[in-house]
């Protein structure tokens, strides 16, 4: 290349401090050094970036355009130097992790947002997927770290329990469900559209479901929470998508012989054959409620 970083930062350093000397003191050089780099420079170039006619050196219009893109070049490879320093003290280039879109979205961004607050280097993908196919996902994909509901145990990874997360049967009251006066029986239920959420893997989707013939199996818990609103069935709803419209009276809870709630538990799930760097330790640390560790 025809452009040199080293002439660059001389010239930058000579329009910046106002002459060779003071220049040269801030680069700890020789003033005839940076003089010899910057006419090299305008050779290179075939451009002349200084005038040199008067009593201080000046930029000619020339030099003004290209120390004005120089400039952006020096600040780009000092960013390139100091990720190049953080990756080689332990973090990572990349990081990629797979969340089940039933869990509380904001948890994970809010760990994230503390990540960037940081100044964490490392680069986070985050991909959200349903069910079984957060772990057919992270296998498939060679994940770093994944937040699931359904696990399957691994000998290759390490998982940890979360805070429980509880799920409410609903509909909407105008749904016929909604209007009787004893809880519904399994053979009700199997009477009515359920509503669903399917996942990409071989697996399926949910697993608490009725056994009735009539399922609409949707993309995501939000656009199940927008179907049940519109009264199109019944289904499970986690309680942090619930509770306002519980509260409203926009949906109902659905009594039910079997119990209208459960929980489960989620898991924090990280490789062993791939322990995780700086930052997703330090993410594992915010997952998983360990913020000031």
């Amino acid at each position: 290349m025809k452009v040199d970083l080293e002439a660059l930062q001389a010239l930058d350093a000579v329009i910046r401090h106002g002459g060779y000397a003071q220049a040269a003191a801030q680069l700890n050089k020789v003033s005839s050094a940076l003089s010899y780099q910057i006419r090299k420079l305008e050779e290179q170039l075939r451009l002349p970036l200084l005038d040199r006619s008067g009593y201080r050196v000046r930029l000619t219009p020339e030099g003004e355009a290209v120390l004005a893109e120089g400039r952006r070049l020096l600040l780009q490879a000092g960013r390139i130097e100091t990720l190049a320093e953080q990756l080689g003290s332990g973090w990572e280039a990349r990081l990629l992790v797979v969340v089940d879109g039933i869990l509380p979205l904001a948890d994970t961004l809010q760990a994230l947002k503390r990540l960037a607050d940081e100044g964490v280097p490392t680069r986070v993908q985050l991909k959200i997927e349903f069910l079984g196919g957060v772990q057919y996902r992270f296998a498939k994909e060679g994940a770093d770290l994944m937040l699931a509901k359904d696990y399957v145990p691994d000998p290759a990874c390490r998982a940890q329990a979360l805070d429980p997360v509880e799920c409410v049967l609903c509909v909407a009251p105008s749904h016929p469900l909604a209007a009787r006066d004893h809880p519904a029986t399994l053979a009700d239920l199997q009477a009515h559209v359920e509503l669903t959420v399917q996942d990409s893997s071989e697996r399926g989707g949910e697993r608490n479901l009725f056994g009735g013939e009539r399922v609409f199996h949707l993309s995501g818990f939000v656009a199940k929470r927008q179907a049940l609103l519109m009264g199109m069935g019944f289904g499970w709803l986690p309680r942090y998508l619930a509770d306002d419209h519980l509260a409203d009276g926009s949906l109902c809870e659905l009594a039910w012989e079997g119990g209208s709630r459960y929980r489960f538990t989620p898991w924090l799930v990280e490789r062993l054959d791939r322990p995780p760097g700086r930052a997703g330790r330090r993410l594992v640390d915010l997952l998983s409620g360990r913020v000031d560790a």
